[in-house]
């Protein structure tokens, strides 16, 4: 099949190294993509600002530039466009900071051409989407969705609150397999709201996220007493829920219990929303929470909290555990990015462990914590053992 050139995203390389350049441009453009190459850092930004692109690839050692400078500059002016780095000499410390500022992968050199044009794929991918939600909500917003419908949203939101019930998957210690606690998922009876993702879409349009989260909270903190003990909970957490002045309250019903609870934050929305975000943080965690970042690796979303959130707990998004025996690179990442965050004090919980061949390998790799169907499947009742 022949592809034309410039209909699979518009990309921008950046690299000193005239070969490499000319190697990844040649690559991309044979792969469908409309390629601008740039010698610097400094060129780049001009570039940037001129006009809109799918995805960067960066060296990380330039000169007038690098690649993790870039990356700020980048991350001030379009939060979405996602930054695939590139490096012949990793570090933990450049490692840290371009998870810190979001970078969707951190690849060292040589680099597989092959690998190189599945990431890129991905990242236009993750940039189409955003792009996708932006111009939804504002549909939203401008009155998009007509008064019938929004009617009908409605109703089927307050029936889906009405049913709603939890789920508990249970997590388990890498080491001996013994149940360190329980994920709570939500689950409601509600067709016209079949799964979570719905009904946290339709909490975002009818702005009514506030309900959503206290009725999930009241819940779990309800069912915590039938726990088995010393089993914590995790809790989900919308990042706007962080605005809810009911969480930070001490009267709270999850306030009450929060020694037995992990609050889960996956990033829907940017942290910037949140005035204060690292205070209120902090005051959780006085009042007993422990943080946790979901999804870490899905894309550049989760992974610009790290710095703010500081959390005790990080959860692998599935998509790198999955079939990680059979992929080098997938390998390669986990296990990079889980002595990274072991550096720095905190838990891995390596999610969606299906197979033994999986289980083995993440246990191998260094993370602490397990959770999957192979452990055990989301249940109406608490898991006692595994």
């Amino acid at each position: 099949m022949t592809v034309v050139p410039g209909t699979a995203g518009r990309i921008l390389v950046v690299d000193d190294e005239e070969a490499m350049l000319r190697l990844v441009s040649r690559v991309l453009t044979n792969a469908g993509y409309d390629v601008t190459i740039a010698g610097d850092g400094k060129k780049a930004v001009e570039l940037l600002a001129a006009a809109t692109f799918d995805a960067v690839v960066s060296d990380l050692d330039m000169p007038r530039m690098g690649g993790i400078q870039l990356l700020q500059a980048v991350r001030q002016g379009d939060f979405d466009v996602p930054v695939i780095l590139m490096t012949g000499a990793p570090s933990l410390e450049t490692a840290m900071k371009a998870v810190s500022l979001g970078a969707l992968l951190y690849l060292t050199k040589p680099v597989d051409m092959s690998e190189l044009e599945k990431a890129i794929a991905r990242a236009v991918r993750l940039k189409q989407v955003a792009k996708l939600k932006q111009e939804a909500l504002t549909l939203v917003n401008q009155g998009g969705m007509g008064i019938a419908d929004r009617l009908a949203l409605q109703t089927s939101f307050q029936r889906a609150l009405e049913s709603m019930w939890l789920a508990y998957q249970p997590i388990v210690s890498a080491r001996d397999r013994s149940l360190f606690g329980h994920e709570a998922l939500l689950r409601s009876a509600e067709q016209a709201l079949p799964h979570p993702g719905a009904m946290l879409d339709a909490a975002e349009r009818l702005d009514n996220l506030e309900a959503l989260g206290r009725r999930v909270r009241a819940i779990a903190a309800s069912k915590l007493a039938d726990a088995p003990p010393s089993s914590v909970m995790f809790v989900n957490l919308h990042t706007r829920d962080l605005l809810d002045e009911q969480l930070l309250s001490a009267k709270s019903p999850l306030s009450l219990v929060a020694k037995q609870v992990v609050l889960e934050i996956t990033e829907r929305a940017s942290l910037d929303v949140v005035p204060d975000a690292r205070a209120k943080v902090a005051e959780l965690r006085r009042m007993g929470f422990r943080i946790a970042i979901d999804d870490l690796g899905a894309g550049y979303a989760g992974l610009t909290s790290f710095a703010t959130l500081e959390p005790e707990l990080v959860k692998l998004d599935m998509s790198l555990v999955r079939d990680i025996d059979k992929s080098p690179m997938k390998e390669k990442l986990v296990r990079s990015m889980t002595a990274l965050c072991k550096d720095l004090g905190m838990l891995v919980v390596a999610e969606g462990v299906e197979t033994i061949q999986e289980r083995d390998l993440v246990v191998e790799l260094g993370c602490d914590l397990l959770q999957g169907y192979l452990l055990g499947k989301p249940a109406p009742a608490f898991s006692a053992f595994v």
